[in-house]
């Protein structure tokens, strides 16, 4: 029997931010993104404010510091960043928050490696892992999860290198992208079902709800589902979601009208320079001519 069920639009900085400050609900929305346990995970919130017309538009990024069990029982410590964008040109602050957490100095971990002798204590630093919940199309694929794994190869052989280099872990990073566009209720994996809850074609009203049927959900994300029922209903929520559709819309205003300035100062520069090449032509024909009058000139000296 299918159970209808209304939830909060997760696409909605404020309700992605909800969902994931619950640790558990965090723990199990990564740990099916990236294949892999996570066993502990600890949340360091991020916000960025910008200010437009005395109006502030509050852009959250996600940090989490995660312990991950390996196939062979042991554990490694890396940083997960999730960012979400609904436009394109969100590019650059990725690629400034990237570089942010490049330069932490805090973001290492103690290696302790006992020898025959004594015991070393080295700091390395933790390798980071980024996922990327977009909401536009990309150019060249049509689907909804890209995962962006690393190879080591050794580039004269062309030999797969199966161990991992601390030194190329440090400086290098796995990435996952989920494209929000191209998710579709007809689900199949497991990572389709539980990102299904972020997909823009079961939006009703005003977008800022999703109508579901929880049933068609396995049980082990239906704390996702409730958690995101309950944000619906969260008057405070739904305000900031009223604002941030206001501030978006101001956003995109103000993007028109400075294209249309563009435009215009394109429009400008041109006629200016088919004027100064109006002008040019007009040089060039005088020059021609004076041109003409010197060596007609030559010619009557020489009579």
């Amino acid at each position: 029997m299918k159970k209808e069920i209304t939830i909060a639009n997760p696409i909605y900085d404020v309700v992605f931010k909800f969902l994931m400050e619950d640790p558990e609900i965090a723990k199990l929305i990564l740990s099916t993104i990236i294949d892999e346990e996570i066993e502990s995970l600890d949340f360091f919130p991020q916000e960025n404010t910008i200010s437009i017309d005395n109006r502030s538009l509050t852009v959250y990024r996600l940090d989490f510091s995660a312990k991950i069990r390996l196939p062979d029982q042991s554990y490694k410590q890396v940083l997960i960043e999730i960012q979400k964008a609904k436009y394109s040109t969100d590019i650059m602050r990725f690629r400034r928050y990237l570089g942010e957490q490049y330069k932490k100095t805090t973001s290492v971990f103690s290696e302790i490696k006992k020898g025959k002798k004594k015991t070393i204590t080295k700091k390395r630093a933790i390798p980071i892992l980024t996922v990327y919940f977009l909401g536009h199309k990309l150019e060249n694929y049509s689907i909804p999860v890209i995962k962006v794994k690393r190879q080591y190869t050794d580039g004269i052989s062309g030999e797969s290198l199966n161990v991992k280099e601390p030194f190329i872990e440090s400086l290098t990073h796995d990435s996952y992208v989920i494209v929000i566009p191209e998710l579709s209720s007809n689900k199949q994996s497991e990572l389709e079902k539980m990102l299904t809850i972020f997909d823009q074609s079961l939006i009703i009203s005003d977008g800022h709800l999703i109508r579901i049927n929880e049933s068609d959900y396995p049980e082990k994300f239906r704390p996702i589902i409730r958690r995101l029922n309950m944000a619906s209903a969260n008057y405070e929520i739904k305000q900031r979601m009223e604002a941030e559709d206001e501030i978006i819309e101001e956003l995109q205003t103000l993007e028109r009208e400075i294209e249309e300035k563009n435009e215009a100062l394109a429009e400008k520069d041109n006629a200016l320079a088919e004027k100064d090449n109006a002008l040019a032509e007009k040089d060039n024909a005088l020059a021609e001519q004076q041109k003409v009058i010197e060596e007609l000139m030559q010619k009557l000296k020489q009579v």
